[in-house]
């Protein structure tokens, strides 16, 4: 069960950047820092491929509402992700059932991927570009430094990874309100569209 702790670990953080998790495992597979990472990640067209998107989000992020349109798409591709790294780590190590792994790392990433998109809903209601760019920012940070802690100490590195999972299912919970706000406002906008497409209503001069 060794393994167990970075699944729960790059689930976690594969629900706020899938693209990130793989780009890090991957990396440090390669340059020999761990024998944890299986070889599949450690190729060289999954590391461009993975580096790439990485850079899309980067910037995709930080847009108010791009970002929660992005984090829609991904709705799907973040759990997924965080299932094969999990069930690629098990296979790897041996010391863990791939489906259990796979099982335990598309949870967490599917949890840790509601709190993100939820965190943003919340956060675009506000009409300043700052608070998307800084949350994406420290995102980025906190992706970057816990996968590379779980490389070194990943019990503890699953400990805080889980008491963020409950942090921010516990925030997203207090800003459920302001999120309704948010997803009535893009309705709003929506049908204000398709009226004007339609020619119902005339476009704002």
């Amino acid at each position: 069960m060794s393994v167990l702790p970075l699944v729960f670990t790059s689930g976690w953080a594969s629900g706020i950047n899938a693209y990130a998790v793989v780009l890090l495992l991957g990396v440090f597979g390669a340059t020999g820092l761990t024998d944890e990472v299986p070889a599949s990640l450690q190729r060289t067209d999954v590391l461009i491929a993975a580096g790439v998107l990485f850079l899309c989000e980067a910037v995709a992020d930080k847009i108010p509402y791009v970002d929660s349109i992005w984090d829609s798409v991904h709705t799907v591709i973040r759990p997924v992700a965080g299932a094969v790294v999990g069930a690629l780590l098990a296979g790897e190590s041996g010391s863990l059932p791939e489906l259990a792994a796979g099982a335990v790392g598309g949870s967490t990433a599917l949890l840790s991927h509601l709190v993100k998109a939820g965190t943003r809903m919340a956060i675009n209601t506000s009409p300043e570009p700052f608070s998307n760019i800084a949350m994406s920012t420290a995102e980025d940070l906190g992706v970057a430094g816990i996968i590379t802690f779980a490389i070194f100490h990943p019990v503890a590195a699953a400990i805080i990874a889980g008491v963020l999972l409950v942090l921010g299912i516990v925030t997203v919970t207090f800003l459920a309100s302001r999120i309704r706000r948010f997803l009535r406002r893009r309705a709003q906008r929506r049908e204000e569209k398709r009226l004007v497409a339609s020619g119902v209503r005339r476009p704002p001069d």
